[in-house]
């Protein structure tokens, strides 16, 4: 969380509302967003955290509303050191059952491997109404 960061964005989108926040407890009202970007934001969230956190998206986000997540990608879960503080790697099998267990429908998932860079992966998911949530 840096506020300098939406500063810049606020800057270069300035029709967009932008506003600082933290992962579990964002400061909108339930269904209130038609999506949330989520590009890297929940690589150092902790596994015992993150149900947690999708579950946040979850109440955000309205009906049909859609979510892009950006992570690493690993064979497991696993704690890996990153910049200023751990960040984890997440099987793409987990992430889906993380999501659907969340109230979202895996819409779409990308996976990109460079040569000596780590694998990442990109999931959009789509909200399920509250109808069919789990």
């Amino acid at each position: 969380m840096v506020e300098q960061f939406v500063d810049i964005a606020a800057g270069k989108f300035p029709e967009i509302m932008f506003r600082v926040g933290m992962l579990e407890a964002i400061p909108v009202q339930d269904s209130s967003l038609g999506a949330i970007l989520a590009w890297y934001s929940i690589i150092h969230t902790p596994p015992r955290d993150f149900g947690a956190v999708l579950s946040e998206f979850a109440r955000c986000i309205r009906p049909g509303g859609s979510l892009l997540l950006g992570f690493f990608e690993g064979e497991r879960v696993e704690r890996f050191d990153h910049a200023v503080v751990a960040a984890y790697y997440w099987p793409v099998p987990e992430m889906h059952y993380k999501l659907s267990a969340a109230g979202f429908d895996v819409v779409r998932t990308d996976r990109r491997s460079d040569p000596e860079h780590r694998p990442h992966a990109a999931v959009i998911a789509r909200r399920r109404d509250d109808h069919s949530s789990s």
